[in-house]
């Protein structure tokens, strides 16, 4: 007979394992990773925007409008003086890692009535895929920033921009919901262990005993 069990661990698991992913798509596919150094108007002069690039995209002044498009036209084909190789390599990376937390979401949501698999527990075996996750993301990270002594970079952020260097640019608001989104995968990894311990634990074992089938312990 399978039973529901939800304790504060547990769900807090759930929802940040999937709020996580979230963030780090979001990141992903915009493109205000960095931003360029000068303010260009447009409309009139009424509204300005700082000029802007992400892993695949980038935003600019186009017909005195703002315009963001993917510069990846050709995927992976791409040329390389268009998207740089170590920004291929970490769009790979960071696109498998959230292939593999697409996969521990799915997990997380069954972990409510399923607590094992082959005998394994569902939380420790998903928790160690998401620390996988995690690092997938971290060595994305890691290219994407390799890849700022590029023409690309160099023509947004000036000269001096460099491998691990941003020049004249400043980070934008996706890079830092991507760096937090990737200190909490880690955070999720470890909280697969404490839902593991919370859902085995003596008193929801108590409740399965008495034959409860939805044992909630909030």
């Amino acid at each position: 007979m399978a039973h529901v069990i939800i304790t504060p661990h547990s769900l807090s698991w759930v929802l940040l394992t999937i709020t996580v992913t979230l963030a780090i798509f979001s990141g992903l596919v915009t493109p205000q990773w960095l931003l360029g150094p000068k303010l260009i108007a447009y409309a009139n002069g009424t509204m300005y925007m700082l000029p802007s690039v992400g892993i695949f995209s980038r935003c600019t002044k186009l017909h005195d409008q703002k315009h963001c498009a993917i510069f990846a036209t050709d995927g992976l084909a791409t040329a390389n003086t268009i998207f740089p190789t170590f920004w291929k390599a970490a769009l790979l990376l960071i696109s498998l890692g959230l292939a593999v937390m697409v996969f521990t979401v799915m997990a997380a949501v069954l972990s409510c009535c399923v607590q094992s698999v082959y005998k394994k527990s569902i939380f420790t075996v998903t928790g160690s895929v998401q620390a996988i996750a995690g690092l997938l993301y971290l060595l994305g990270l890691i290219c994407y920033a390799a890849g700022w002594g590029s023409g690309r970079v160099q023509r947004l952020c000036g000269k001096e921009a460099a491998p691990f260097s941003i020049g004249d640019c400043s980070i934008g608001w996706a890079l830092y919901i991507t760096v937090i989104g990737i200190v909490l995968t880690f955070v999720t990894s470890w909280l697969s262990v404490k839902a593991e311990k919370t859902t085995s634990s003596d008193e929801v074992s108590d409740h399965v005993e008495r034959g409860e089938t939805l044992v909630c312990l909030l």
